[in-house]
């Protein structure tokens, strides 16, 4: 069961809202200055570099009454650069329909460098 009055369940929502909404300045209030981050690519310590790292992932955030976009690009350790971008349909509040793309190209080339190393 999840408690949705649960202070920190509001804090992670309020910040997820901001940064899916493309407000790094309002995501950032959420963040601690002395933050650490594990992620794929390693640790990542304090609010500058969490800034650092959390920005290019976002390009770009649309929505209307129904329909949201968000597109954003990631890094990891096999690919610099990997675009993808979530269309979601909203009805009474809630997702009903979620499309979610990813470009394969970058982990295809990754993968056939990786055999033929």
């Amino acid at each position: 069961m999840t408690q949705t009055s649960s202070p920190a369940l509001q804090v992670a929502l309020a910040y997820y809202e901001a940064w899916t909404s493309k407000d790094i300045d309002r995501a950032m209030t959420y963040i601690a200055d002395n933050i650490l981050c594990d992620a794929p690519a390693g640790r990542i310590d304090g609010i500058a570099a969490y800034r650092d790292f959390l920005a290019p992932f976002m390009i770009a955030a649309f929505g209307d009454d129904r329909t949201a976009l968000v597109m954003y690009d990631t890094a990891t350790i096999p690919v610099a650069s990997a675009p993808a971008a979530e269309c979601v349909t909203v009805a009474d509040g809630k997702i009903t329909h979620s499309r979610f793309i990813f470009d394969r190209a970058p982990f295809e080339a990754a993968r056939n460098a990786a055999a033929t190393g």
